[in-house]
């Protein structure tokens, strides 16, 4: 099962220049929470803006390069779609983090099945957006407003969404 894990502001800003736009610990924390145990799909640059592997969690990572220079059995590269989709449908009994970039997230948007998304009450300079997903598709199932204290500047909710489920007659 895919679910996507990520945060985004007002206008829909997830990233600027490979890194998050804001410094919001309580997000850090609550993504820790969400991700810990489970596989993590990515792409080369959302990789790349981590100080270093994340403990307890595979991370596999899409990109064209052969090799990104570190030897980690936490670490799986695919090259293509094809390969991760064979790679997902081989650890579909597994919920897998989707956790960017852009590209992924529309890559994957018609498979997810949970998002998990931390929305920040502000608007922060970016050069990445969200991709637009159609929430009518999706049933709000939790929200829970985040800590604002000195550490955590901007209001923030955490919310989960499911997909719906159709029903045939």
């Amino acid at each position: 099962m895919l679910m996507f894990v990520w945060a985004e502001d007002k206008a829909h800003n997830i990233g600027y220049q490979g890194h998050l736009p804001w410094h919001l610990p309580d997000d850090l924390a609550y993504f820790k929470k969400v991700t810990m145990g489970h596989p993590m799909i990515m792409g080369k640059t959302t990789f790349a803006s981590f100080p270093k592997l994340l403990p307890g969690r595979l991370h596999v990572v899409l990109t064209h390069q052969k090799d990104l220079g570190v030897e980690s059995d936490q670490l799986i590269l695919v090259h293509n779609f094809v390969e991760l989709q064979a790679w997902i449908k081989a650890h579909q009994d597994q919920e897998i983090a989707v956790i960017g970039g852009a590209g992924l997230f529309e890559l994957l948007k018609d498979q997810v099945e949970i998002l998990h998304k931390t929305e920040i009450q502000g608007v922060f300079p970016a050069d990445t957006k969200m991709v637009a997903l159609d929430y009518d598709q999706f049933e709000e199932i939790s929200r829970t407003p985040g800590v604002v204290d000195a550490k955590n500047q901007y209001a923030h909710d955490f919310v989960v969404y499911q997909r719906r489920k159709e029903v045939y007659e």
